[in-house]
């Protein structure tokens, strides 16, 4: 499901909202959990899953292409871990209510 995709079935799912607010309630939810992501924090949203950031260690890595050797920096990357609930919900294969 991509953004658009979301934005179009929660406004038929809400038809007192129109469009645009819930273009703009999607893009205000996803922004917080990007800000509180990048100041390090946790995001925790119960029954689906947090989010957190790990950091991976600097390391020699090799080009694909080349063979070539190259050195990869120190990083941060966002990490996601599915709440019990939404794991369930995955390997039961039941829709959601």
């Amino acid at each position: 499901m991509t953004k658009s995709e979301l934005i179009a079935e929660l406004a038929a799912a809400n038809p007192h909202l129109t469009g645009r607010d819930v273009e703009l309630i999607v893009a205000t939810v996803f922004d917080e959990i990007t800000g509180a992501l990048a100041r390090g924090e946790r995001v925790e949203l119960r029954g689906f899953g947090a989010f957190t950031v790990k950091r991976r260690n600097a390391r020699t890595g090799r080009n694909p292409r080349t063979g070539e050797t190259v050195p990869v920096e120190e990083k941060a990357v966002p990490f996601f871990k599915a709440g019990k609930e939404l794991r369930e919900r995955v390997n039961n294969g039941k829709p959601a209510k």
